[in-house]
């Protein structure tokens, strides 16, 4: 406190009771969010006591990462704390979106072992917007469904019903499972192969529902089997495949199985889940069982 007996402080005097450097005081003083009440005659600026608490109120402010104008509003009265906390949740929200999804990408890179070129996709694929990445969808199910008029209509219906809904807060787990579906759904591999399968359906040219009622008697079949303990490798399983697909040629029955299920399938299915946080697909350890019995049975 100067000797002058105004009760005034310097901005050392500021410093030492408040345990803020010097430096920093003299910067906010300068920024306009700790107005001196008068100078000395040296020139040197001095606050009265209602100065430490001032800054006290700033120092708390700053910590919790608000901008100096939003500060300043603050100290004049144009903002009440809580509309400026209320701002800056919403920002922080924001970043923490952002945040996650660079882990997400950052640990996706580190876990692959990608390329520099790899990197970047994934970083775009992240950061897509939500019309961005149904439209992705939406080119894959085109591509899938074109002039296939034949398809069932109930799987028509259910495919072109698939979307793409990654929360506005995702996980870093669900950012790292739309980067592999974008990438699933724009490789031509795997879109061959879901147009394969459907082009099996339209040629059946079969009554609505045939598909739907196929897969809901596969599961009745093979569910219980499986509870069993019957192995598709197993003679018993035999009996199961008759009942599916009576005196059909297995080997063709395998081509069309394989095309419309296995692990690409699968996992395509499985990233679909997590990006839409909804559960896990059901029934899929039924059709791998079918796959995997025919598949034994072809290379006898």
């Amino acid at each position: 406190m100067t000797d002058d007996g105004t009760g005034l402080l310097t901005i050392g005097e500021l410093a030492r009771a408040t345990g803020l450097t010097v430096r920093t005081i003299r910067y906010w003083s300068d920024e306009g969010v700790l107005t001196p009440v008068t100078r000395s005659s040296g020139g040197y600026r001095l606050y009265d006591s209602e100065g430490v608490a001032r800054l006290e109120l700033i120092r708390t402010l700053r910590e919790l990462g608000l901008g100096l104008a939003d500060v300043r509003g603050v100290l004049a009265g144009e903002r009440t704390v809580a509309e400026v906390a209320a701002t800056h949740v919403a920002a922080l929200d924001a970043q923490i979106s952002a945040l996650k999804v660079t882990r997400a990408v950052l640990s996706t890179v580190a876990r692959r072992g990608s390329t520099a070129k790899e990197m970047t996709l994934m970083n775009k694929l992240a950061r897509l917007s939500a019309a961005q990445r149904q439209r992705i969808m939406q080119e894959f199910v085109d591509e899938t469904l074109h002039g296939l008029d034949t398809v069932d209509p109930d799987v028509q219906e259910r495919i072109r019903q698939t979307a793409v809904r990654l929360a506005e807060n995702p996980t870093p787990e669900e950012v790292d499972a739309w980067v592999e579906l974008a990438e699933m759904l724009q490789d031509p591999g795997f879109r061959a192969q879901m147009r394969r399968a459907m082009e099996f359906n339209a040629a059946d040219r079969q009554p609505r529902g045939r598909s739907m009622w196929f897969a809901k008697r596969l599961v009745e079949l093979v569910a219980p089997a499986r509870e069993r303990g019957v192995e598709p490798t197993a003679p018993e399983a035999e009996e199961v495949l008759a009942e599916l697909f009576g005196d059909a040629d297995r080997e063709a029955v395998l081509e069309r199985m394989t095309a419309g299920f296995n692990d690409r399938v699968a996992r395509y299915r499985e990233l679909l889940s997590v990006v839409n946080r909804q559960p896990a697909p059901p029934h899929t350890e039924d059709f791998a069982w079918v796959v995997t019995a025919l598949r034994a049975r072809a290379a006898r």
